[in-house]
């Protein structure tokens, strides 16, 4: 009984403590790729050095339905961080972040979902 009840504790203390982000991809090296899968676009993103201090990172966006692919690029300095939806797709937030020489790129699918399942 106690252990049942401890297992039961634990699984929902782990659903609790999800990470805001549902997939992540982090390249350490130039020209390393990532890709994530989830919600209604792939992504597949890179970067180069630039500048210096800069690296540009290279992000597609292909939708899994058919459309035209969408291409972002955007300098990041050490410490930077950028979160945006693509047009068309407002219900996915991609996160961008650099610390050092590694690029981590993120996903959340279905934020009303979540926002809704947060409010309930």
């Amino acid at each position: 009984m106690i252990r049942t009840t401890l297992s039961a504790s634990l699984v929902a203390a782990l659903f609790v403590a999800t990470p805001a982000f549902a997939e992540e991809a982090t390249m350490g090296r130039p020209i390393e790729g990532g890709s994530l899968h989830g919600g209604h676009l792939d992504m597949v993103a890179y970067y180069v050095p630039v500048d210096g201090a800069l690296l540009e990172v290279t992000a597609t966006f292909a939708p899994k339905i058919g459309g035209d692919p969408l291409r972002v690029v955007m300098g990041l300095a050490d410490g930077d961080a950028v979160a945006f939806s693509m047009p068309g797709h407002k219900d996915s937030l991609y996160a961008f972040s650099r610390s050092g020489e590694e690029v981590t790129v993120s996903t959340e699918p279905d934020m009303h979902l979540r926002a809704d399942a947060l409010m309930n």
